[in-house]
């Protein structure tokens, strides 16, 4: 399929040392204008919202620099997303380390103007606090679906005290504000101890579908894809992927590891699956590299987002 030549590439590896030029998304151009593309890969170099091991504010400019193994065509799909949709770098989202409150505020606006230029978002970051800014950004006049791979429900309430805002509140906050449809979201891979044995009460409550761990290994990737399909329908839908929901042998570096999670091919596998879905955007979170000594962590947080651009690419492809 001959590619159209107004749309952007990458730097071919073949032509530039994959350690050599600048660190970008996928090798793509960096852009200032959210217009000028259908999928705009953003980073979110935040971690003021993590209760534990921090680092995730440098995950973004290692997920970049691992991002230079990612090639053009997807091996099993063969979608190649740089022929479907203009894509590129749009640098990174405003943050603000010392505050989480205005971080929220500078967050969601620059994803409002992003939304507003009809582009679609691929984001890493980050703590999973920041999901919460990215979908008030671009929060539709109907609720979103969502499809979240954890190994954390992320619907407490607070932390310490009152304290609403941390990246173990996101989607809590998300469905009191009216962004997310609980019955349209699914969770995979939630596992580990609890603080208490009603801490996922409210999330059943609201109709949440978690797949905790167990229920994951009894179905396996393709009966799970069976199920994300069935919960979100035609919903415009929103994928987030905390790296946390591997196990830690293939994702030391992240803020809140749990052991018995799900591998890096069955990840692959489920994200594949979502191919065919209304998807609007996604991200993928809590790539810690202090505590990522190999870099295995954010090589897998590049190939992720190269797994999910490739169906984010499909998707808009096909709403043109």
């Amino acid at each position: 399929m001959a590619h159209d030549t107004s749309f952007f590439r990458p730097l071919s590896g073949s032509e530039v040392p994959r350690f050599a030029g600048r660190s970008t998304f996928m090798r793509l151009p960096q852009i200032e204008d959210p217009a000028e593309v259908d999928i705009a890969l953003i980073g979110l170099p935040w971690d003021s919202g993590s209760t534990n091991r921090v680092g995730q504010r440098h995950g973004p400019r290692e997920i970049r620099n691992n991002s230079t193994m990612m090639r053009l065509v997807h091996q099993a799909s063969r979608i190649a997303p740089y022929d479907l949709c203009r894509i590129a770098d749009l640098g990174d989202a405003p943050v603000n380390p010392i505050d989480i409150r205005d971080t929220l505020e500078r967050t969601s606006e620059f994803y409002r103007q992003v939304h507003r230029a009809g582009t679609v978002p691929l984001t890493a970051g980050g703590d999973h606090l920041g999901t919460l800014p990215i979908l008030r950004g671009i929060a539709r006049d109907e609720p979103m679906a969502l499809v979240q791979f954890d190994s954390h429900s992320d619907t407490n309430d607070s932390y310490f005290g009152d304290n609403p805002y941390t990246h173990g509140t996101p989607f809590r906050r998300a469905i009191e504000e009216g962004i997310l449809d609980p019955k349209r979201i699914i969770q995979i891979g939630i596992r580990g101890s609890l603080y208490d044995a009603s801490d996922l009460d409210w999330a059943f409550e609201q109709g949440i579908r978690i797949i905790e761990i167990e229920e994951y290994f009894d179905l396996g990737p393709e009966k799970v894809n069976a199920e994300i399909a069935r919960v979100v329908g035609k919903t415009p839908t929103y994928v987030t992927f905390d790296v946390d929901a591997l196990d830690p042998v293939y994702a030391p570096g992240t803020g809140t590891p749990e052991v018995g999670g799900f591998t890096t091919r069955e990840a692959q596998q489920m994200i594949r699956g979502l191919r065919g879905l209304n998807l609007v955007g996604a991200d993928v979170m809590e790539v810690s590299p202090p505590f990522d000594a190999s870099g295995i962590t954010a090589l897998t947080g590049a190939t992720l987002m190269f797994e999910l651009l490739c169906v984010l690419a499909d998707a808009v492809a096909k709403r043109r």
